[in-house]
Protein backbone atom coordinates (compact mmCIF):
# COMPACT_ATOMS: atom_id res chain seq x y z
CA UNK A 1 0.00 0.00 0.00
CA UNK A 2 1.25 3.40 -1.03
CA UNK A 3 2.05 5.43 2.22
CA UNK A 4 -0.30 8.93 2.50
CA UNK A 5 0.45 12.43 3.19
CA UNK A 6 -0.53 11.58 6.65
CA UNK A 7 1.64 8.40 7.09
CA UNK A 8 4.52 10.59 5.59
CA UNK A 9 3.82 13.03 8.38
CA UNK A 10 3.66 10.54 11.22
CA UNK A 11 7.07 8.89 10.08
CA UNK A 12 4.81 5.38 9.98
CA UNK A 13 1.02 4.13 9.10
CA UNK A 14 -1.41 3.77 11.40
CA UNK A 15 -3.77 0.08 12.16
CA UNK A 16 -6.99 0.34 10.38
CA UNK A 17 -9.95 1.13 12.26
CA UNK A 18 -11.70 -2.24 11.40
CA UNK A 19 -8.68 -3.65 13.31
CA UNK A 20 -9.02 -1.65 16.30
CA UNK A 21 -12.55 -1.98 16.82
CA UNK A 22 -11.94 -6.44 16.74
CA UNK A 23 -9.31 -5.38 18.96
CA UNK A 24 -12.11 -3.70 21.14
CA UNK A 25 -14.76 -6.38 20.95
CA UNK A 26 -11.90 -8.90 22.31
CA UNK A 27 -11.27 -6.35 25.30
CA UNK A 28 -15.13 -6.22 26.11
CA UNK A 29 -15.43 -9.72 26.01
CA UNK A 30 -12.33 -10.48 28.06
CA UNK A 31 -12.93 -8.09 30.77
CA UNK A 32 -16.23 -9.20 30.72
CA UNK A 33 -15.88 -12.56 31.20
CA UNK A 34 -12.85 -11.32 34.19
CA UNK A 35 -15.97 -9.74 36.10
CA UNK A 36 -18.43 -12.94 35.70
CA UNK A 37 -15.31 -15.23 37.00
CA UNK A 38 -15.01 -13.19 39.63
CA UNK A 39 -18.89 -11.87 41.14
CA UNK A 40 -20.46 -15.29 39.54
CA UNK A 41 -22.72 -15.20 36.80
CA UNK A 42 -25.63 -14.51 39.16
CA UNK A 43 -24.32 -11.46 41.03
CA UNK A 44 -23.24 -9.98 37.45
CA UNK A 45 -26.89 -10.46 36.11
CA UNK A 46 -28.28 -8.93 39.54
CA UNK A 47 -25.88 -5.96 39.45
CA UNK A 48 -28.33 -4.34 36.31
CA UNK A 49 -26.24 -1.35 35.17
CA UNK A 50 -23.73 -1.42 37.48
CA UNK A 51 -21.99 -4.56 36.07
CA UNK A 52 -21.59 -1.90 32.86
CA UNK A 53 -19.41 0.27 34.74
CA UNK A 54 -17.65 -2.54 36.69
CA UNK A 55 -16.81 -4.29 33.40
CA UNK A 56 -15.18 -0.74 32.35
CA UNK A 57 -13.09 0.08 34.84
CA UNK A 58 -11.53 -3.85 33.90
CA UNK A 59 -11.17 -2.55 30.53
CA UNK A 60 -10.08 0.61 31.57
CA UNK A 61 -7.26 -1.05 33.98
CA UNK A 62 -6.84 -3.98 31.96
CA UNK A 63 -5.72 -2.10 29.03
CA UNK A 64 -3.68 1.11 30.50
CA UNK A 65 -1.57 -1.79 32.52
CA UNK A 66 -1.42 -3.99 29.18
CA UNK A 67 -0.54 -0.77 26.67
CA UNK A 68 2.04 -0.04 29.51
CA UNK A 69 4.29 -3.32 29.55
CA UNK A 70 3.32 -4.76 26.47
CA UNK A 71 2.44 -2.26 24.09
CA UNK A 72 -1.10 -3.33 23.93
CA UNK A 73 -4.14 -4.84 25.23
CA UNK A 74 -4.78 -8.36 25.35
CA UNK A 75 -7.60 -7.52 22.45
CA UNK A 76 -5.07 -5.52 20.95
CA UNK A 77 -1.83 -8.31 21.02
CA UNK A 78 -4.74 -10.69 20.47
CA UNK A 79 -5.07 -8.91 16.88
CA UNK A 80 -1.67 -7.97 16.36
CA UNK A 81 -1.67 -4.13 17.02
CA UNK A 82 0.20 -2.72 19.02
CA UNK A 83 0.45 0.92 20.90
CA UNK A 84 3.02 3.31 19.86
CA UNK A 85 4.73 6.64 21.29
CA UNK A 86 3.82 8.80 18.03
CA UNK A 87 7.27 10.02 18.10
CA UNK A 88 8.86 6.73 16.79
CA UNK A 89 10.95 6.12 20.18
CA UNK A 90 11.23 2.46 20.43
CA UNK A 91 9.75 2.37 24.19
CA UNK A 92 5.88 1.90 25.65
CA UNK A 93 3.73 4.52 26.13
CA UNK A 94 4.53 5.23 29.78
CA UNK A 95 2.03 4.22 32.65
CA UNK A 96 0.28 7.87 32.86
CA UNK A 97 -0.34 8.45 29.31
CA UNK A 98 -1.42 4.38 29.08
CA UNK A 99 -4.08 5.16 31.83
CA UNK A 100 -5.33 9.00 30.33
CA UNK A 101 -5.57 7.37 26.82
CA UNK A 102 -7.97 4.60 27.88
CA UNK A 103 -9.71 6.86 30.07
CA UNK A 104 -10.64 8.99 27.26
CA UNK A 105 -11.32 6.04 25.20
CA UNK A 106 -13.99 5.07 27.95
CA UNK A 107 -15.49 8.29 27.40
CA UNK A 108 -16.06 7.56 23.55
CA UNK A 109 -16.11 10.65 22.06
CA UNK A 110 -12.14 10.74 21.86
CA UNK A 111 -11.90 7.99 19.52
CA UNK A 112 -14.57 9.02 17.48
CA UNK A 113 -12.80 12.33 16.28
CA UNK A 114 -9.73 11.33 14.28
CA UNK A 115 -6.88 13.19 12.51
CA UNK A 116 -6.25 11.79 8.82
CA UNK A 117 -3.07 9.52 10.44
CA UNK A 118 -5.92 7.80 11.93
CA UNK A 119 -4.71 8.88 15.66
CA UNK A 120 -7.81 9.82 17.51
CA UNK A 121 -7.92 12.27 20.18
CA UNK A 122 -6.95 9.75 22.84
CA UNK A 123 -3.97 9.14 20.68
CA UNK A 124 -3.38 12.55 20.23
CA UNK A 125 -3.81 13.23 23.93
CA UNK A 126 -1.10 10.63 24.79
CA UNK A 127 1.07 11.35 22.30
CA UNK A 128 0.54 7.66 20.80
CA UNK A 129 -0.56 5.83 17.19
CA UNK A 130 -2.08 2.21 17.16
CA UNK A 131 0.18 0.47 14.36
CA UNK A 132 0.14 -2.96 13.13
CA UNK A 133 2.72 -5.65 14.85
CA UNK A 134 4.72 -5.51 11.78
CA UNK A 135 4.81 -1.73 11.70
CA UNK A 136 5.79 -1.86 15.29
CA UNK A 137 8.82 -4.53 14.72
CA UNK A 138 10.11 -1.52 11.83
CA UNK A 139 9.43 1.17 14.21
CA UNK A 140 11.27 -0.98 16.98
CA UNK A 141 14.05 -2.11 14.55
CA UNK A 142 12.99 -5.13 15.04
CA UNK A 143 12.22 -5.82 11.08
Amino acid sequence: MPATDADRELGFATASWGRRIVALFVDWIVSTLAVIGVVGLEDYSDTGNASGFIVLGVFVVESAVGTALVGGSFGQVATRLRVVPADGSPRNVDPLRSLARQVLIALVIPPLVYRPDGRGLHDIAAGSAVVTLETFRSVRGLA
